[in-house]
């Protein structure tokens, strides 16, 4: 099997379409490692993604006649713009459906390559349902965007191209992990050649697939995948990739939302690259890898799998940047009511940036402070900072790792309510779409009150919402079922220590 994988590889038709993109060093990042770090530059492909690749090399195989009925997919992001820009090279229709959250710069990226969009559902589970209604009803060929054979082979050129650009001492590849299609190419190409190498997959917290197959033996499915790195949220691993990588991959890494930005980072400063958060996955992965392992010396090399992020995203990515490369302690901290307090908190941080200082008055005793504080990396000056206050007497709580603090609380403003009432607090995440609040609402029994209400938009698929709500004690009980027939992604916060502290 692995043989008939590399032979696939080497006859793939990929550069009829894609172009070999180089590896680029990082040499901030290396020096700041002791390690040599590399990066595979796959945002340089004609639709910034290695997805054109696979969708080319599919579509290289197909019949004259499969052809003439045209293609089709479904797909939010980068597969589609890659079969978009296949298709039209090879003079074929195409048909791409999209969840109606799909971002505009997206939708419009796929249309301005000559395909037809086609907007339907809220998820891509939706949009993949209609896809293959369109195909019973018109014949139409659908190409996959990773679990296929010829799709794996065209990614798997990555692997190649990399083996034949370096050839000196590779100790370790990153590879950023959706489906699978990726990652299974280059270990099959890289394994049969290079053995001694490692390839270690790289996934989000909250859509690790393959890490869940693995650890069961077997494919399994997600019950809840996380949307802040679209291009790699699958909720199971493919069948055919899955068959490869059980066998072959060296391990899995996963990251948190702030690692992935820091990475994003990271690669801007090395390459003034503008990663999606999805293509800088494999680079946080790399440097968690490093700060796990203790590894120096070593030449390890990372694939930058694309560069398809919305500009009013990265707002939010350079927010949560310093908190991924843990620059950044978010504190909450108790401080007297009185003239000078402020002062004497800070000559306490010592000469430690404030980074933020959100503060309302609310009580003649005492202050509730949300204070960023700028920190060195590693979380040791994180918790000596928190040491000296709690010397100082000031009771402190760390929200650095509080998503709700860092979604919501240090943009809230408002202060508290007046007067005591009792007050049930969730966390919801909203499809980025017209109707998403009507629809929410339209749920919610008549005589329950909104009380609190915050939104933010980050430029992603999903945004974040903070509700509380006055609910009937007879209704206590039944909350969480009304959540669950709306169908959005929800936490219950109403005990969470940042709520506590400054809005309630």
């Amino acid at each position: 099997m692995l043989e008939d994988t590399v032979k696939k590889i080497l006859q793939a038709r990929v550069y009829e379409a894609a172009r070999e993109t180089p590896i680029t060093p990082a040499p901030f990042l290396s020096r700041r490692l002791n390690n040599q770090v590399l990066i595979k530059r796959e945002d340089l492909q004609p639709v910034f993604s290695f997805k054109i690749r696979g969708a080319y090399n599919r579509m290289a195989q197909l019949s004259d006649a499969q052809k003439a009925k045209g293609v089709i997919a479904a797909s939010a992001g980068n597969h589609a713009q890659g079969l978009a820009l296949a298709a039209k090279l090879m003079g074929v229709k195409a048909i791409i459906v999209m969840p109606r959250i799909t971002p505009e710069i997206k939708v419009q990226a796929v249309r301005a390559r000559g395909a037809k969009v086609v907007l339907r559902g809220d998820a891509f589970s939706e949009a993949l349902t209609h896809a293959q209604e369109l195909i019973a009803e018109h014949g139409y060929t659908y190409v996959p965007p990773f679990d296929d054979p010829d799709v794996i082979a065209g990614q798997g050129t990555v692997g190649m191209e990399i083996l034949r650009q370096h050839t000196g001492r590779l100790d370790a590849i990153f590879v950023p992990v959706g489906g699978g299609g990726l990652i299974a190419g280059v270990v099959a190409y890289v394994k049969y050649l290079r053995p001694e190498i490692r390839v270690i997959g790289v996934e989000a917290e909250d859509s690790a697939c393959l890490k869940a197959a693995l650890e069961a033996g077997e494919r399994v499915t997600l019950k809840e995948v996380g949307v802040f790195a679209e291009g790699v949220a699958v909720a199971q691993i493919g069948e055919a990739p899955f068959a490869i990588l059980q066998d072959l991959v060296d391990g899995v890494i996963t990251v948190n939302t702030d690692e992935m930005c820091a990475a994003v980072k990271d690669i801007f400063e090395d390459t003034r690259a503008v990663a999606e958060t999805s293509g800088a996955l494999s680079l946080a992965g790399l440097k968690k890898y490093v700060q796990q392992s203790g590894a120096e010396g070593e030449t390890l090399l990372c694939i930058n799998s694309g560069a398809n992020t919305n500009f009013d995203r990265l707002q939010h990515i350079a927010e949560r940047t310093e908190l991924g490369e843990q620059r950044e302690a978010i504190l909450a901290v108790t401080i007297p009511e009185r003239p000078g307090s402020f002062k004497r908190f800070c000559k306490i941080i010592g000469k430690r940036m404030v980074t933020e200082f959100n503060y309302r008055y609310a009580d003649a005793e005492q202050a509730h402070i949300f204070v960023g504080v700028q920190v060195k990396p590693g979380g040791e000056d994180r918790q000596e900072v928190i040491r000296k206050l709690k010397e100082a007497n000031y009771p402190v709580e760390d929200l650095t790792d509080n998503e709700l603090a860092k979604l919501h609380t240090r943009h809230l403003g408002g202060g508290r309510p007046r007067e005591h009432f009792d007050e049930q607090v969730y966390r919801f995440e909203f499809p980025e779409r017209p109707g998403a609040l009507m629809n929410f609402l339209t749920h919610l029994p008549a005589n329950w009150n909104i009380s609190l209400f915050h939104y933010r938009n980050h430029g992603a698929a999903y945004g974040r919402v903070l509700v509380g709500m006055q609910i009937p004690n007879g209704d206590r009980g039944h909350v969480e079922k009304h959540f669950d027939e709306i169908g959005y992604r929800y936490w219950k916060e109403s005990d969470n220590v940042a709520y506590r502290l400054f809005m309630a």
